[in-house]
């Protein structure tokens, strides 16, 4: 082995063989009452460089098909599909805190592994459409359904929506829970009496490669109500379902009626 030694008042150079590389093991040299005496830096000898490299290859050898298998789990998590977990309530009814949702991430772009080079546009992003976003206004990634595309003129009056000129319907159907239909469209959303200015906006103009988009728990949702449109290439895929869900107000224990649900 070689040594290269940093000392208190001196510099000593110690070397047997070899040249210094990136192999270094850092260790420091203190005297008998614990005060600093040298910085030193233990370097292998050609040999033991030979014996690293052999070992590394070797070992890479013996797990080369776990290794594909990785890479290629990885490689299909960013490309094809991923999942998301649910940190919060603001798609409540539709999605809950603690569900783990399927994310196709070839909905409407494949792209290259491991980076944003998109390869191919796979389909349109539409109204209802629920979708991952990594919002970079947020500095977070956010699940929120697409309530109006590009061109689409849309206004909130006291949580009624408007697009187009047409009035969405809303029809109660449990305490705080209402149906809401409009454009061909329906889904479930929540409602609570608690007053907010985010229940009302007046009429914007989604701008081309852009979308609107929403919490279905419509006073407990951070969007684009207060992030303004969302960039297009910000979306990284759709949800399409919730794999499993674990009950946060119950040990984290799953949710029996929660398994393979598919989300509109």
């Amino acid at each position: 082995m070689r040594r290269f030694c940093i000392g208190k008042d001196t510099i000593t150079y110690i070397f047997q063989t070899g040249k210094l590389n990136e192999w270094v093991k850092l260790t420091s040299i203190f005297n008998e009452r614990g005060d600093f005496k040298s910085l030193c830096m233990i370097l292998p000898d050609a040999n033991s460089e030979n014996s690293i490299l052999k070992n590394i290859k070797q070992s890479v050898k013996n797990n080369l098909s776990f290794i594909l298998f990785i890479v290629l789990l990885f490689s299909f998590r960013s490309s094809v599909a991923d999942w998301y977990h649910v940190p919060s309530g603001s798609m409540e009814p539709t999605i809950m805190v603690g569900d783990r949702v399927v994310v196709d991430k070839s909905a409407y772009t494949l792209e290259l592994p491991f980076t944003d080079v998109v390869v191919a546009r796979t389909g349109d992003i539409k109204r209802g459409d629920i979708v991952i976003i990594d919002s970079s206004a947020a500095d977070t990634r956010l699940i929120k359904r697409v309530i109006a595309v590009a061109g689409d003129k849309v206004a909130l009056k006291n949580n009624v929506l408007f697009i187009n000129g047409e009035k969405a319907a809303l029809t109660s159907t449990n305490e705080q829970v209402y149906s809401e239909d409009i454009l061909g469209h329906n889904r479930t959303i929540a409602l609570n009496p608690i007053p907010s200015p985010a229940k009302s906006f007046n009429m914007v103009t989604v701008p081309k490669a852009h979308v609107l988009a929403m919490g279905d728990n419509r006073n407990n949702s951070v969007d684009s109500r207060y992030y303004g449109f969302i960039p297009v290439e910000e979306i990284q895929g759709k949800a399409t379902s919730v794999a499993f869900s674990l009950d946060t107000h119950n040990m984290y224990l799953p949710r029996k009626d929660r398994v393979f649900v598919a989300l509109q």
